[in-house]
């Protein structure tokens, strides 16, 4: 014999916070079929082809190319053309994306790269312009310029854009990504001290140019090209979340 069933069953008390997920052992592979992106894989390897071109042309026309590496341009469009070469991979076989702090990172310098070459080096008004650049070069410099500093950024933004997932990209790794210009001004710095005084580009780039500026000039010009580069880095973090995210064929 069973019990009466009670008509008026009493509410249950609401569970405390939030529920949480358990994590389970199934890879997202066995419950989602892994996509292959064409699309995204074509359009990195277009854009990682003029990142290496321009390095490619930068280093045969440098007198010297451990001077020509030692470009804060070369450094990071070497570092995207790697990272665009992988994620391509990646897309094509299906694989996981990048981390999108690494693939945040190669934009940010990149970016940097070709703000700085066209508002503080190519400018003629600027008070840190290249001195005779515009007349030392030669054809050959120039694609290689405009594929450094003009096409290979717009490319790469495109790219991050249109083809990624929004809202990865956190304002900590923005404070990540600075420690490698920090590291590169103390190697220009460094590099500048050990190379004899009147050597052809001692310094890299005139604003950090110790012989006419001082360290104490130097640095309110590092500080405040930092600045910039900050506020930037989280521009990208903000528009991170903003942006839409990407139409993906099922």
């Amino acid at each position: 014999m069973t019990a009466p069933i009670p008509r008026d069953i009493p509410d249950l008390p609401a569970v405390p916070g939030r529920p949480t997920l358990l994590h389970s052992p199934v890879p997202a592979t066995a419950v989602v079929t892994p996509v292959r992106r064409p699309l995204a894989a074509g359009f990195r390897l277009l854009t990682a082809v003029p990142a290496a071109a321009g390095v490619v042309i930068e280093l045969a026309l440098a007198d010297s190319p451990t001077r020509a590496l030692s470009h804060f341009t070369i450094q990071s469009n070497i570092l995207l053309a790697l990272v665009l070469a992988l994620s391509a991979r990646r897309a094509w076989s299906a694989r996981r994306p990048l981390p999108a702090g690494l693939t945040g990172a190669a934009l940010l310098y990149v970016l940097i790269a070709a703000l700085v070459h066209h508002v503080l080096l190519s400018d003629t008004s600027s008070l840190f312009a290249a001195p005779g650049a515009a007349d030392t070069a030669t054809g050959w410099h120039t694609l290689a310029s405009h594929l450094l500093h003009t096409v290979t950024p717009i490319a790469a933004a495109l790219d991050w854009l249109l083809l990624t997932t929004p809202g990865h990209l956190h304002l900590r790794q923005a404070t990540a990504w600075m420690l490698y210009p920090l590291a590169y001004l103390g190697f220009s710095l460094a590099r500048g001290e050990l190379l004899i005084p009147g050597t052809q580009d001692r310094y890299l780039y005139p604003f950090l140019d110790v012989d006419r500026h001082g360290y104490k000039g130097v640095l309110g010009n590092a500080l405040l090209v930092g600045l910039a580069c900050y506020a930037l880095a989280a521009l990208l973090v903000a528009l991170d979340h903003a942006r839409p995210r990407p139409l993906h064929r099922r």
